[in-house]
């Protein structure tokens, strides 16, 4: 019999510690988890909330918003749809947004998801497999200079051009690539040299996963929404899980945490800072030898500082 797919969430009680201040006990107002997965996260801002918190979360995976339904807490619910609609929620209304920006394990070790190059399965990767195009059809018809540009931009891989030439001269000779085998197959092939106990196709899997779900430009409006929906003092925490995101994050959360002049008006008084800059958490050395999937985790985290417009 087939055991259920675990996820051990990252940053377990750091995340809910940082989001809700670690002072105040049942905290009131609106929280959000803009990123369920599966949930842990949410139980334990549920577990430590008031009777008059409330608690939003979002995900556009459908198996997460399956677990979301299994929570029949009256302080949550579950929006079925990426964490870039948070700006959708009223200005101000908000007293913390966590954002976990990683794959859930369950995703990652589904085969038919198409995740991971350690599984057979469909070429897929779509966090939403109820819309939008997979891999597999995104690269029957992409030139070899538009996957070059995408395995080079996000997965950082110096073999991007070898790779793309492979994987269009397979689409010539074979047809369409169709499974994680596949590819993963192909990438080996074209790789020369890689990091010691590294997968030749980690990185060109991070990429293709991160271009067709738009993930660092939908990152780049949640944090745009987070912003607004603050209220002064509330939490902003991020989880990321490699350089890519974790330098959107840092930049972002720096970009906010200064006061701004208007060089066409130097006499102006500057516009505030909007953000102050808290911490940085990396897991521990337990959690880290307790799930090693932990490994690459940096939370940043930050407070709202004015009243939004």
């Amino acid at each position: 019999m087939n055991q259920p797919l675990q996820h051990i969430t990252v940053l377990l009680d750091e995340a809910v510690t940082a989001l809700l201040g670690g002072e105040e006990t049942s905290p009131a107002g609106q929280w959000v988890d803009a990123t369920f997965g599966r949930g842990g996260h949410s139980r334990l801002i549920l577990q430590r909330l008031g009777p008059d918190g409330r608690l939003v979360a979002f995900d556009k995976d459908p198996e997460a918003i399956a677990e979301a339904a299994r929570i029949t807490d009256p302080r949550f619910s579950i929006r079925h749809e990426g964490f870039r609609h948070l700006d959708e929620l009223p200005a101000g209304s908000c007293a913390g947004v966590l954002m976990d920006l990683g794959v859930s394990s369950p995703q990652i070790d589904s085969p038919e998801r198409g995740f991971s190059f350690r599984f057979e399965g469909p070429l897929d990767m779509r966090m939403d497999t109820t819309r939008g195009q997979s891999v597999a059809e995104w690269l029957a018809d992409a030139e070899v200079h538009q996957i070059a540009e995408v395995i080079r931009d996000y997965g950082e891989e110096r073999f991007a051009g070898p790779i793309a030439k492979a994987i269009v001269a397979w689409r010539t000779d074979k047809g369409p690539l169709t499974t994680t085998a596949e590819l993963a197959n192909l990438v080996a092939g074209a790789v020369r040299t890689r990091e010691a106990g590294q997968h030749p196709a980690t990185r060109t899997f991070q990429a293709f996963r991160i271009f067709i779900n738009a993930e660092l430009e939908e990152l780049q409006q949640a944090l745009a929404g987070a912003l607004k929906v603050l209220q002064p003092g509330g939490r902003l925490a991020v989880i990321s899980f490699h350089s890519l995101e974790d330098r959107i994050v840092k930049q972002f959360i720096a970009q906010h945490s200064k006061e701004v002049y208007d060089r066409r008006a130097p006499f102006a008084a500057p516009q505030p800072m909007r953000l102050k800059a808290l911490e940085r958490i990396k897991p521990s050395a337990a959690e880290v030898a307790a799930n090693p999937r932990s490994r690459s985790a940096v939370m940043r985290v930050a407070e709202r500082t004015e009243v939004p417009a």
